[in-house]
Protein backbone atom coordinates (compact mmCIF):
# COMPACT_ATOMS: atom_id res chain seq x y z
CA UNK A 1 0.00 0.00 0.00
CA UNK A 2 1.06 3.62 -1.02
CA UNK A 3 2.14 6.21 1.44
CA UNK A 4 -0.32 8.92 2.08
CA UNK A 5 0.70 11.65 0.38
CA UNK A 6 0.75 15.13 2.56
CA UNK A 7 1.20 18.88 2.17
CA UNK A 8 1.96 21.37 4.95
CA UNK A 9 1.20 24.76 3.93
CA UNK A 10 2.74 27.35 5.91
CA UNK A 11 2.49 31.63 5.30
CA UNK A 12 5.25 32.60 7.30
CA UNK A 13 7.74 32.28 9.78
CA UNK A 14 6.27 30.95 12.92
CA UNK A 15 4.29 28.46 11.02
CA UNK A 16 6.54 27.24 8.73
CA UNK A 17 8.80 26.57 12.33
CA UNK A 18 5.87 24.39 13.37
CA UNK A 19 5.67 22.42 10.10
CA UNK A 20 9.36 21.85 10.46
CA UNK A 21 8.41 20.38 14.00
CA UNK A 22 5.08 18.34 12.86
CA UNK A 23 6.93 16.56 10.07
CA UNK A 24 9.12 15.05 12.89
CA UNK A 25 5.77 13.14 13.60
CA UNK A 26 4.71 12.03 10.30
CA UNK A 27 7.45 10.24 9.19
CA UNK A 28 5.49 7.46 8.47
CA UNK A 29 3.79 9.67 5.38
CA UNK A 30 5.05 11.25 2.18
CA UNK A 31 5.70 14.89 3.45
CA UNK A 32 6.22 18.52 1.22
CA UNK A 33 6.64 21.43 3.53
CA UNK A 34 5.17 24.69 1.55
CA UNK A 35 6.33 28.26 2.39
CA UNK A 36 7.01 31.39 1.53
CA UNK A 37 10.76 31.95 -0.22
CA UNK A 38 13.63 33.91 2.13
CA UNK A 39 12.16 31.89 4.93
CA UNK A 40 14.85 30.06 7.56
CA UNK A 41 14.61 26.47 7.67
CA UNK A 42 16.57 23.08 7.16
CA UNK A 43 14.45 20.78 5.33
CA UNK A 44 14.96 18.54 2.42
CA UNK A 45 10.92 18.35 1.35
CA UNK A 46 10.21 22.21 0.97
CA UNK A 47 8.81 23.66 -1.91
CA UNK A 48 8.14 27.49 -2.16
CA UNK A 49 5.46 29.34 -3.55
CA UNK A 50 4.50 32.76 -4.33
CA UNK A 51 0.57 32.46 -4.03
CA UNK A 52 -1.31 30.10 -1.77
CA UNK A 53 -3.90 29.98 -4.01
CA UNK A 54 -1.31 28.09 -6.42
CA UNK A 55 -0.32 25.48 -4.11
CA UNK A 56 -3.95 24.79 -3.13
CA UNK A 57 -4.73 24.68 -7.20
CA UNK A 58 -1.96 22.56 -7.95
CA UNK A 59 -1.96 20.21 -4.66
CA UNK A 60 -5.65 19.50 -4.61
CA UNK A 61 -5.54 16.43 -7.00
CA UNK A 62 -1.29 15.67 -6.20
CA UNK A 63 -1.75 14.90 -2.51
CA UNK A 64 -4.12 12.96 -0.29
CA UNK A 65 -4.69 15.37 2.46
CA UNK A 66 -3.10 19.15 2.83
CA UNK A 67 -2.57 20.33 6.47
CA UNK A 68 -2.62 24.47 6.86
CA UNK A 69 -1.28 26.06 9.79
CA UNK A 70 -2.28 29.37 8.84
CA UNK A 71 -5.97 31.14 9.64
CA UNK A 72 -8.90 28.89 9.02
CA UNK A 73 -11.13 31.40 7.40
CA UNK A 74 -8.10 31.90 4.73
CA UNK A 75 -8.13 28.16 4.61
CA UNK A 76 -12.05 28.37 3.56
CA UNK A 77 -11.87 31.22 1.36
CA UNK A 78 -9.17 29.50 -1.14
CA UNK A 79 -10.60 26.60 -1.03
CA UNK A 80 -14.59 27.34 -1.79
CA UNK A 81 -14.13 27.04 -5.67
CA UNK A 82 -12.15 23.99 -5.86
CA UNK A 83 -14.46 21.92 -4.13
CA UNK A 84 -16.22 18.93 -6.08
CA UNK A 85 -17.55 16.22 -4.19
CA UNK A 86 -17.07 14.71 -0.92
CA UNK A 87 -15.80 11.97 -3.02
CA UNK A 88 -13.06 13.37 -4.56
CA UNK A 89 -11.89 16.14 -2.56
CA UNK A 90 -8.86 15.78 -0.41
CA UNK A 91 -8.61 16.01 3.26
CA UNK A 92 -8.56 18.90 4.56
CA UNK A 93 -7.16 20.41 7.92
CA UNK A 94 -6.47 23.25 9.90
CA UNK A 95 -3.62 23.34 13.04
CA UNK A 96 -2.76 26.05 15.48
CA UNK A 97 0.16 27.40 15.41
CA UNK A 98 1.63 25.67 18.32
CA UNK A 99 0.10 22.50 17.48
CA UNK A 100 -2.09 21.66 20.32
CA UNK A 101 -5.26 22.37 18.25
CA UNK A 102 -6.21 20.58 15.07
CA UNK A 103 -9.72 20.67 13.10
CA UNK A 104 -10.48 18.45 9.93
CA UNK A 105 -12.55 20.82 8.22
CA UNK A 106 -13.15 19.35 4.86
CA UNK A 107 -13.66 15.26 3.26
CA UNK A 108 -13.88 14.05 7.17
CA UNK A 109 -14.74 10.55 6.09
CA UNK A 110 -14.23 9.37 2.90
CA UNK A 111 -11.17 11.69 2.19
CA UNK A 112 -10.07 10.81 5.69
CA UNK A 113 -9.20 14.32 7.55
CA UNK A 114 -10.98 12.83 10.95
CA UNK A 115 -8.61 9.82 10.88
CA UNK A 116 -5.89 11.40 10.06
CA UNK A 117 -6.59 14.58 12.55
CA UNK A 118 -6.88 11.57 15.44
CA UNK A 119 -3.27 9.92 14.24
CA UNK A 120 -1.66 13.34 14.47
CA UNK A 121 -3.33 14.43 18.13
CA UNK A 122 -2.56 11.43 19.71
CA UNK A 123 1.27 11.76 18.44
CA UNK A 124 1.63 15.30 19.44
CA UNK A 125 1.99 16.44 23.57
CA UNK A 126 -1.54 18.04 24.50
CA UNK A 127 -2.82 18.37 21.17
CA UNK A 128 -7.11 18.86 20.72
CA UNK A 129 -8.95 17.21 17.90
CA UNK A 130 -11.65 18.85 17.12
CA UNK A 131 -14.11 16.74 14.90
CA UNK A 132 -17.36 18.88 13.77
CA UNK A 133 -18.77 15.34 12.34
CA UNK A 134 -22.28 14.35 13.84
CA UNK A 135 -21.96 10.86 13.45
CA UNK A 136 -18.13 10.87 14.92
CA UNK A 137 -19.47 12.89 17.80
CA UNK A 138 -22.67 10.66 18.66
CA UNK A 139 -21.00 7.28 17.83
CA UNK A 140 -23.70 6.97 15.15
CA UNK A 141 -22.89 4.35 12.56
CA UNK A 142 -21.35 6.32 9.10
CA UNK A 143 -22.22 4.51 6.43
CA UNK A 144 -19.58 6.26 4.20
CA UNK A 145 -16.97 5.47 6.59
CA UNK A 146 -18.37 1.77 6.43
CA UNK A 147 -17.44 1.71 2.65
CA UNK A 148 -13.80 3.31 3.27
CA UNK A 149 -13.39 0.73 5.42
CA UNK A 150 -14.16 -2.15 3.37
CA UNK A 151 -13.49 -0.67 -0.11
CA UNK A 152 -16.92 -0.76 -1.46
CA UNK A 153 -17.56 1.31 -4.26
CA UNK A 154 -20.19 4.12 -3.00
CA UNK A 155 -23.13 5.25 -5.22
CA UNK A 156 -26.00 7.89 -5.04
CA UNK A 157 -23.32 9.77 -2.62
CA UNK A 158 -26.55 12.52 -2.34
CA UNK A 159 -28.63 10.00 -0.43
CA UNK A 160 -26.22 9.83 2.59
CA UNK A 161 -26.89 13.10 4.73
CA UNK A 162 -30.62 11.67 4.66
CA UNK A 163 -29.80 8.29 6.09
CA UNK A 164 -26.97 9.78 8.35
CA UNK A 165 -29.60 12.32 9.83
CA UNK A 166 -32.32 9.81 9.75
CA UNK A 167 -29.89 7.37 12.03
CA UNK A 168 -28.80 10.34 14.26
CA UNK A 169 -32.89 11.26 15.27
CA UNK A 170 -33.23 7.54 15.54
CA UNK A 171 -35.11 6.05 13.26
CA UNK A 172 -35.16 3.00 11.63
CA UNK A 173 -32.74 2.57 8.02
CA UNK A 174 -33.59 -0.27 6.29
CA UNK A 175 -30.31 -2.05 4.84
CA UNK A 176 -31.01 -4.45 2.14
CA UNK A 177 -27.62 -6.89 2.33
CA UNK A 178 -26.83 -10.44 2.43
CA UNK A 179 -26.48 -11.22 6.58
CA UNK A 180 -22.90 -12.35 6.36
CA UNK A 181 -22.32 -8.49 5.29
CA UNK A 182 -25.17 -7.19 7.79
CA UNK A 183 -23.25 -9.07 10.24
CA UNK A 184 -19.79 -7.19 10.35
CA UNK A 185 -21.72 -4.09 10.78
CA UNK A 186 -20.55 -3.28 14.52
CA UNK A 187 -23.38 -0.78 15.65
CA UNK A 188 -26.50 -2.14 14.57
CA UNK A 189 -28.37 0.75 16.31
CA UNK A 190 -31.89 1.69 14.28
CA UNK A 191 -30.37 -0.77 11.43
CA UNK A 192 -32.67 -3.27 9.85
CA UNK A 193 -31.85 -5.95 7.47
CA UNK A 194 -34.07 -6.68 4.61
CA UNK A 195 -34.19 -8.28 1.26
CA UNK A 196 -36.12 -5.98 0.00
CA UNK A 197 -36.52 -2.14 0.25
CA UNK A 198 -39.94 -0.59 1.56
CA UNK A 199 -38.85 3.05 1.95
CA UNK A 200 -36.37 5.59 0.96
CA UNK A 201 -34.56 5.00 4.14
CA UNK A 202 -33.01 2.43 2.86
CA UNK A 203 -29.17 1.52 1.98
CA UNK A 204 -28.16 -0.95 -0.42
CA UNK A 205 -24.97 -3.24 0.07
CA UNK A 206 -24.84 -5.64 -2.74
CA UNK A 207 -22.70 -5.44 -5.87
CA UNK A 208 -25.80 -4.19 -7.93
CA UNK A 209 -27.09 -0.68 -8.33
CA UNK A 210 -30.03 0.81 -6.65
CA UNK A 211 -31.93 4.00 -6.50
CA UNK A 212 -30.99 4.23 -2.80
CA UNK A 213 -27.63 4.90 -1.23
CA UNK A 214 -25.53 2.10 -2.78
CA UNK A 215 -22.59 0.47 -1.48
CA UNK A 216 -20.99 -2.32 -3.61
CA UNK A 217 -18.58 -4.92 -2.54
CA UNK A 218 -16.40 -6.74 -4.94
CA UNK A 219 -17.56 -9.48 -6.90
CA UNK A 220 -15.49 -13.04 -7.12
CA UNK A 221 -16.10 -15.65 -9.79
CA UNK A 222 -15.93 -19.46 -9.58
CA UNK A 223 -15.70 -20.76 -13.49
CA UNK A 224 -15.56 -24.07 -14.62
CA UNK A 225 -14.89 -25.23 -18.40
CA UNK A 226 -14.70 -28.48 -20.36
CA UNK A 227 -11.24 -29.72 -21.33
CA UNK A 228 -9.48 -27.44 -24.18
CA UNK A 229 -12.10 -24.45 -24.20
CA UNK A 230 -10.30 -21.44 -25.73
CA UNK A 231 -9.35 -18.13 -23.92
CA UNK A 232 -11.73 -16.30 -27.18
CA UNK A 233 -14.48 -18.45 -25.21
CA UNK A 234 -13.87 -17.67 -21.96
CA UNK A 235 -13.39 -14.24 -22.41
CA UNK A 236 -17.16 -13.68 -24.60
CA UNK A 237 -18.85 -15.57 -21.62
CA UNK A 238 -17.48 -13.75 -19.06
CA UNK A 239 -18.70 -10.41 -20.75
CA UNK A 240 -21.93 -12.34 -21.60
CA UNK A 241 -21.79 -12.70 -17.78
CA UNK A 242 -21.44 -9.19 -16.61
CA UNK A 243 -24.05 -8.09 -19.11
CA UNK A 244 -26.91 -10.18 -18.06
CA UNK A 245 -26.21 -9.65 -14.56
CA UNK A 246 -25.71 -5.59 -15.00
CA UNK A 247 -21.79 -5.82 -13.29
CA UNK A 248 -18.68 -4.13 -14.23
CA UNK A 249 -15.45 -5.61 -14.93
CA UNK A 250 -13.95 -3.40 -12.28
CA UNK A 251 -16.24 -5.32 -9.96
CA UNK A 252 -14.71 -8.28 -10.53
CA UNK A 253 -12.15 -8.90 -7.55
CA UNK A 254 -10.80 -12.23 -8.73
CA UNK A 255 -11.75 -15.72 -10.51
CA UNK A 256 -11.19 -19.33 -9.25
CA UNK A 257 -11.74 -23.19 -10.45
CA UNK A 258 -11.16 -26.45 -9.70
CA UNK A 259 -7.57 -27.55 -9.38
CA UNK A 260 -7.97 -30.38 -12.63
CA UNK A 261 -8.30 -26.83 -14.20
CA UNK A 262 -4.57 -25.32 -13.81
CA UNK A 263 -3.28 -26.32 -16.47
CA UNK A 264 -6.17 -25.12 -18.76
CA UNK A 265 -4.23 -22.81 -21.28
CA UNK A 266 -7.37 -20.26 -22.12
CA UNK A 267 -8.41 -19.82 -18.49
CA UNK A 268 -5.03 -19.08 -17.64
CA UNK A 269 -4.88 -16.60 -20.50
CA UNK A 270 -8.04 -15.04 -19.67
CA UNK A 271 -6.85 -14.73 -16.06
CA UNK A 272 -3.79 -13.13 -17.10
CA UNK A 273 -5.19 -10.72 -19.66
CA UNK A 274 -7.38 -9.43 -17.14
CA UNK A 275 -5.02 -9.57 -14.25
CA UNK A 276 -6.67 -12.03 -11.83
CA UNK A 277 -4.70 -13.81 -9.33
CA UNK A 278 -6.64 -16.99 -10.39
CA UNK A 279 -6.70 -19.36 -7.33
CA UNK A 280 -7.67 -23.24 -7.85
CA UNK A 281 -8.95 -25.28 -5.13
CA UNK A 282 -8.87 -28.93 -4.50
CA UNK A 283 -11.57 -31.53 -3.91
CA UNK A 284 -11.33 -31.78 0.25
CA UNK A 285 -11.39 -27.92 -0.36
CA UNK A 286 -14.53 -28.04 -2.10
CA UNK A 287 -16.48 -30.47 -0.71
CA UNK A 288 -16.25 -29.67 3.06
CA UNK A 289 -18.58 -26.81 1.86
CA UNK A 290 -21.94 -27.81 3.97
CA UNK A 291 -23.61 -26.01 1.17
CA UNK A 292 -26.43 -27.21 -1.36
CA UNK A 293 -25.00 -26.73 -4.83
CA UNK A 294 -27.06 -26.72 -8.21
CA UNK A 295 -26.34 -29.98 -10.18
CA UNK A 296 -22.95 -30.62 -11.42
CA UNK A 297 -21.33 -32.89 -13.90
CA UNK A 298 -17.89 -32.24 -11.52
CA UNK A 299 -20.13 -34.36 -9.35
CA UNK A 300 -20.17 -37.59 -11.76
CA UNK A 301 -16.38 -37.14 -13.20
CA UNK A 302 -14.51 -35.82 -10.41
CA UNK A 303 -16.99 -36.51 -7.60
CA UNK A 304 -17.21 -32.52 -6.63
CA UNK A 305 -20.33 -30.63 -5.37
CA UNK A 306 -19.21 -28.65 -8.18
CA UNK A 307 -16.89 -25.93 -9.77
CA UNK A 308 -18.26 -22.71 -10.34
CA UNK A 309 -20.35 -22.37 -7.60
CA UNK A 310 -18.25 -23.82 -4.66
CA UNK A 311 -15.05 -22.38 -5.87
CA UNK A 312 -16.75 -18.60 -6.09
CA UNK A 313 -17.25 -19.21 -2.67
CA UNK A 314 -13.79 -20.29 -1.00
CA UNK A 315 -12.03 -17.08 -2.73
CA UNK A 316 -14.83 -14.57 -1.74
CA UNK A 317 -14.42 -11.94 1.26
CA UNK A 318 -17.63 -13.08 2.73
CA UNK A 319 -18.35 -16.42 1.79
CA UNK A 320 -22.13 -15.50 0.48
CA UNK A 321 -23.09 -16.44 -3.16
CA UNK A 322 -24.74 -14.59 -4.82
CA UNK A 323 -25.39 -15.73 -8.57
CA UNK A 324 -25.79 -19.62 -9.27
CA UNK A 325 -23.74 -20.64 -12.06
CA UNK A 326 -25.10 -20.19 -15.01
CA UNK A 327 -24.13 -22.80 -18.46
CA UNK A 328 -22.60 -20.84 -21.08
CA UNK A 329 -22.04 -22.02 -24.94
CA UNK A 330 -22.52 -25.61 -22.90
CA UNK A 331 -18.97 -25.77 -22.08
CA UNK A 332 -18.95 -22.91 -19.41
CA UNK A 333 -20.22 -22.45 -16.06
CA UNK A 334 -19.52 -18.90 -14.26
CA UNK A 335 -20.82 -18.15 -10.87
CA UNK A 336 -20.70 -15.05 -8.32
CA UNK A 337 -20.31 -14.28 -5.18
CA UNK A 338 -19.22 -12.00 -1.97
Amino acid sequence: MSKLKIALVSINQPSLDSASRLVDYLKDYEVVIYGKKDLEHSLNNFKTYEKIDTVLEDGWKKYDAIICILAMGIVVRKIAPLLESKATDPAIIVMSMDLTKIIPLLSGHIGGANELSEIIASRLPNCMNFVSTATDQTNTFAFDMFAKKNSFEIENLKCLAKISNSLLNKKEVEVKTYESIFETISNKTNLKRVDESSNELCVNITPFSDENLTLKPKVYLGIGCNRGTSFEDIEEAFFWFLKKYALKKEQIENIASFEAKADEKGLLEFAKKYSFDIKFYNEKEINSLEKEFSPSQATKFFGLKGVAEPSSILISKYKELIIKKEVIFKKITIAAAV
